[in-house]
């Protein structure tokens, strides 16, 4: 592969994980009207792996080994169960906008585990990290998560789980591919329903017809596409870049729940918008951090 032809697929990748994933908290909003929360996600990822997984078996992919099977276990259990579970239980008390930009931290959970394997980020995207939380601070200043204590807590436990399991990810034995994204989708899926049913979760009688379309839209396009997207990246370029999305999130988060759900942003809100993204142009500039570690060919 060219190295043009490999940034085009990069852009593209992060196109996915920028604006389809920065529209998923307002659609597990959705779905947890009539769904719960950890029963909507084993249904998200379940269906969403089945489905990844089948279509690559017929196209002739080889099924996981035993090996790797364990390793999608893990990895499906620190991404979408402690990840995406956590962070739609939250969302039964928070906004979908507050979800997006209290998830921003991951980059430093990233940048901590990627340390503990040797991975040195550089000086500039240690600026835009600090950048950015600068900007996650001024989106807090008018209390959004002050006197919730646990919710808070619960989000970055959210994106210490999801960084921890995007690094440990490329040091453990993993399919190669789409078939990486499948079985983790698949592992993380049936978790998330025993989780369910641990946490005594009780299935909707009724379901609404948005509840319906949120589930859709989160097995296509916010688990087939953007987190099979997400799983190419972490395999091409470093995992800060990888993580980005983070600060991109919280604004799509923002503009789709002011244009579908009404929800309220104040003027330091949108400066805080303004600086986030300065930080994300300085994490996505320091190209020689952002250049995979195999050689391109």
């Amino acid at each position: 592969m060219t190295q043009r032809n490999h940034w085009l697929l990069v852009i593209a990748a992060l196109t996915c994980t920028y604006f389809i994933w920065g529209s998923t908290y307002l659609a597990i909003k959705y779905a947890i009207e009539s769904f719960p929360p950890f029963a909507m996600v084993g249904i998200r990822f379940t269906v969403a792996g089945s489905l990844l997984y089948l279509i690559l078996r017929a196209m002739g992919h080889a099924a996981p080994t035993r090996v790797q099977w364990r390793g999608a276990a893990w990895v499906g259990m620190l991404l979408p169960v402690l990840g995406n579970g956590t962070v739609s239980h939250v969302q039964l008390h928070v906004s979908s906008s507050v979800a997006a930009l209290a998830i921003a931290t991951a980059p430093i959970w990233m940048a901590i585990f990627s340390s503990a394997w040797g991975h040195k980020i550089s000086r500039r995207e240690w600026l835009g990290i600090a950048i950015g939380l600068v900007g996650i601070l001024l989106l807090n200043t008018r209390g959004s998560l002050q006197g919730d204590w646990l919710s808070a807590g619960l989000l970055m436990f959210a994106a210490a789980s999801w960084s921890l399991g995007s690094v440990w990810s490329k040091h453990m034995a993993m399919p190669q591919g789409l078939m990486g994204a499948a079985s983790q989708m698949l592992c993380g899926g049936l978790i998330a329903l025993v989780f369910s049913m641990a946490f005594g979760e009780h299935w909707p009688v009724q379901v609404t017809a948005r509840s319906w379309a949120a589930i859709a839209f989160l097995i296509v396009l916010g688990s087939m596409v953007a987190f099979s997207a997400y799983h190419w990246l972490l395999h091409h370029v470093r995992p800060m870049v990888a993580s980005s999305n983070t600060f991109v999130n919280p604004i799509v988060a923002f503009v789709v729940g002011v244009w579908f759900a009404d929800e309220q942003i104040h003027l330091m809100e949108y400066i805080a918008l303004a600086v986030i993204l300065v930080g994300v142009f300085l994490v996505l500039t320091a190209t020689k951090e952002a250049v995979p570690d195999e050689q391109i060919v």
